[in-house]
């Protein structure tokens, strides 16, 4: 037991017996959401909210009624912000950008965000802040604000906040706080920072690698087997930000492998769990178009540094690594087209809750239906307008508690 209440904080698997998730309901950020602006803020489509909100409910009561213990990020972000006077601070500085709104707006809208009560600090963190939502005594003296449109965003909000794999990932006893590529994502890790730091349930929770530079994305990292760990490379996560990752877990004994895989810079696979994640503890399922062409860098803690191998077909230098003989791989679909419309949909993004038990979107039918013919359990949760902001059940959860495999 620990500050949770629950089981020991940590994940050395995609696959062991999930205990502890961290999740974000969608609010008001995805109102936000126009036809102007839904592109640079990273959705498809504008999402009908209360329906989103209905099926993120439905996903966190399947979590719950597995025994997950579902740890609601808004919950956790007022909670820190009514405790914690540097948790105030940090949230409202990172969010307040003199740099944008000129020194005279941006200290009177700090000295406001710092009276506001916590639980309406958090939705303003969150779902950012309008020109005409800015207190009336605001200063008339600030020319930025005489001259935005009152429909313009003093903060911006956060609809990918839904996401919570990006910004942290759990690996080993450690959390490991991201950095994130994009303008319209990067303010996210200051709350999820701001959490790990402040909040009493995180008390002495010891941080893994921490970037502030080059980026890396949770949606990158996958936990193949203890000590394994593969790193997608592409839209998001560079080059330098995996060789980081890398080094500093080996530096931390949490890892002795980690696997470089590069992947297509495209929306269609902007992250590694969007083309293949685990759905036991030795299979995966993969996107069939890049199963005989992903490879993969293999680095190795050595005595004396590290090792570089590669490029090597990724399913046998992850197998390799494992110690096991072979992937069980079960692709997406049964043709080109099926296989290309299922991946767009999420198809691949599955979360494991147990060894060979997933939770998918229902949509993805034939996906869905191969995984039951090669004996994995499938929970089918519904995502017409959760998956706007192109993501699935894993990228809307960060695992903060495994049984070990």
């Amino acid at each position: 037991m620990n500050a949770t209440g629950s089981a020991a904080m940590g994940a050395s698997s995609e696959v062991g017996t999930l205990r502890g998730v961290l999740l974000h309901r969608p609010g008001d950020e995805l109102k936000r959401l126009t036809p102007r602006n839904n592109d640079q803020l990273l959705f498809d489509g504008l999402p009908w909210v209360d329906r989103a909100q209905e099926e993120h409910d439905a996903f966190a009561d399947l979590l719950r009624s597995r025994g997950v213990d579902v740890m609601l990020l808004s919950d956790l972000l007022t909670e820190a912000l009514t405790v914690s006077g540097a948790a105030r601070m940090q949230g409202i500085g990172a969010a307040v950008d003199p740099r944008r709104l000129g020194h005279t707006l941006a200290h009177e809208l700090t000295s406001h965000l710092r009276a506001v009560p916590a639980a309406e600090l958090s939705t303003i963190l969150t779902a950012g802040m309008t020109f005409d939502e800015l207190p009336v005594d605001a200063s008339s003296s600030s020319l930025v604000r005489r001259m935005h449109h009152g429909g313009d965003f003093v903060i911006d909000p956060l609809p990918n906040l839904l996401f919570t794999r990006d910004s942290s990932f759990w690996i080993g006893s450690r959390v490991a706080i991201t950095s994130l590529a994009l303008p319209a994502r990067a303010r996210e890790t200051s709350l999820t920072d701001l959490i790990y730091a402040h909040h009493p349930r995180f008390l002495g929770v010891r941080r893994a690698y921490e970037s502030h530079t080059a980026p890396v994305e949770g949606g990158d990292v996958v936990l193949l087997a203890p000590g394994v760990v593969a790193v997608g490379v592409g839209e998001r996560t560079t080059p330098a930000g995996a060789e980081a990752l890398a080094r500093s877990v080996f530096e931390d004994e949490l890892a002795h492998t980690v696997l470089v895989v590069p992947i297509a810079q495209e929306r269609a696979s902007m992250h590694l769990d969007t083309v293949c994640t685990m759905v036991d503890v030795d299979a995966v399922v993969m996107y069939p178009a890049i199963q005989d062409t992903l490879s993969a860098f293999t680095i190795h803690r050595e005595d004396k540094g590290v090792s570089i191998r590669g490029a090597d077909p990724f399913l046998d230098a992850a197998a390799d690594a494992m110690g096991i003989g072979k992937l069980r791989v079960i692709d997406t679909g049964l043709d080109n087209v099926t296989a290309e419309r299922e991946q767009w949909d999420d198809g691949n993004n599955t979360l494991a809750l147990a060894p060979g038990v997933v939770v998918a979107y229902e949509r993805n039918v034939e996906t869905n239906a191969r995984l039951e013919a090669s004996g994995i359990e499938v929970l089918r949760i519904a995502g017409s307008e959760l998956g706007s902001g192109r993501g699935g059940p894993r990228c809307m959860s960060c695992p903060v508690a495994r049984d070990p495999i």
